[in-house]
């Protein structure tokens, strides 16, 4: 195994390290991006895909500078990524042990790991079992510390799979619709991705009131004008399913999610879906970007330009992280809920509203607020 953690100041916010894992043996590439520890230890996922590059994650990783920031936790900003192959699946345990034990010394004083792309409660529960310490890990099961630290009195994880991001995500939506004076009632609403965000989202702007009219996912577009059934659609994905075998709905291909005539378009999947090829063909007046990074930056400002009202990833799916530090903090889930919901609805409407009376984007409103909270505490550092 070879293992090389480098100082890689890239400009005046970080990263602060670059870690690099390889080990020919067990078939393991892997990369920690720690971007800034300013205000507290970087909090960032492990994202596990077949083509994730060290690029991507420095991306990801300053994303979560400044998304931790806007939320106002102690958190810094982090991320890091496995190269993964779903035909690997019998290997997943050992790639993300070797991987922790591979970084250990960096966490959790300087690195706390979460659920990413395909990695959720078990995997966080692998990755702590193999740090030796629960704090490593966010997003774990809830009875963790009971089954595995030998502390009986005492819960430790807040399972990703409560859906914190989905619901924060549906919380941005719905102060964005009222910002551009929508009904989120009568607004119709395309989700782009139905795994971890989208599904949470789908459910949780459902309980608002919102029509959902499409769902895409790798197979492709599921289309119902009168609105999508959320037991139908978790019926489907739980045979795993393609959201396309979803009975009663027009069959799209998957990029047509981009080009449906909704109010709301939701990117709640990977990296760069919105981009130089569908961006001309989005009709939606609303972008709540789910997804950590949907499109570059240069998209976001052409579609901005348009007119189109876009609420940034690092406000939009803040709630995971948020999560992540009531968990940290030792709240129970009606805690962490109240803390999404308060925490991302009043930092939705101060970039909202920032923007308009700057005459700013919101990406520029709120980079505005991140960059002065992060320079404030390089400061005090």
């Amino acid at each position: 195994m070879t293992i090389s953690a480098i100082p890689a100041f890239g400009d005046r916010w970080g990263p602060e390290y670059v870690v690099k894992v390889h080990d020919d043996a067990a078939g393991l590439d892997g990369v920690l991006v720690i971007d800034n520890t300013a205000c507290g230890p970087g909090k960032g996922g492990i994202r596990m895909t077949p083509d994730v590059t060290e690029e991507e994650v420095r991306r990801l990783a300053r994303a979560m500078t400044w998304k931790t920031a806007l939320a106002g936790i102690p958190f810094g900003g982090a991320k890091a990524g496995i190269r993964f192959s779903p035909e690997r699946r019998a290997d997943k345990k050992m790639l993300i042990q070797t991987f922790a034990r591979a970084i250990r010394l960096f966490t959790p004083k300087q690195y706390i790991a979460g659920p990413d792309v395909s990695t959720g409660e078990k995997e966080m529960q692998w990755f702590v079992e193999a740090t030796g310490n629960w704090r490593t890990a966010t997003g774990k099961p809830a009875t963790l510390c009971m089954s595995t630290f030998g502390k009986p009195e005492e819960k430790c994880g807040i399972p990703h799979e409560f859906g914190s991001t989905g619901y924060g995500v549906a919380q941005a939506t719905a102060v964005a619709a009222e910002f551009a004076g929508l009904s989120l009632r009568t607004a119709t609403i395309a989700i782009e991705g139905f795994g971890n965000v989208g599904s949470f989202a789908f459910e949780y702007l459902r309980r608002l009131g919102a029509t959902i009219v499409a769902v895409a996912d790798r197979g492709g577009t599921v289309y119902a004008e009168r609105g999508l059934d959320g037991k139908e659609l978790r019926r489907v994905k739980k045979r795993g399913q393609s959201v396309v075998a979803y009975r009663g709905g027009k069959k799209l291909a998957h990029e047509d999610v981009f080009s449906l005539q909704v109010d709301i378009l939701i990117p709640a999947a990977v990296t760069d879906v919105i981009n130089d090829r569908n961006k001309a063909s989005i009709k939606a007046k609303i972008i709540v970007e789910g997804a950590n990074i949907p499109m570059r930056e240069t998209v976001e400002e052409e579609l901005a330009r348009r007119g189109l009202l876009i609420v940034p990833d690092i406000i939009a799916n803040a709630g995971g992280v948020i999560s992540s530090y009531a968990e940290y903090r030792g709240y129970n889930p009606k805690q962490m809920f109240e803390t999404v919901r308060r925490k991302i609805t009043k930092a939705t409407r101060l970039v909202l509203e920032q923007s308009r009376q700057r005459k700013q984007s919101p990406r520029a409103a709120a980079m505005t607020i991140a960059e002065e909270r992060v320079r404030r505490a390089m400061g005090r550092r």
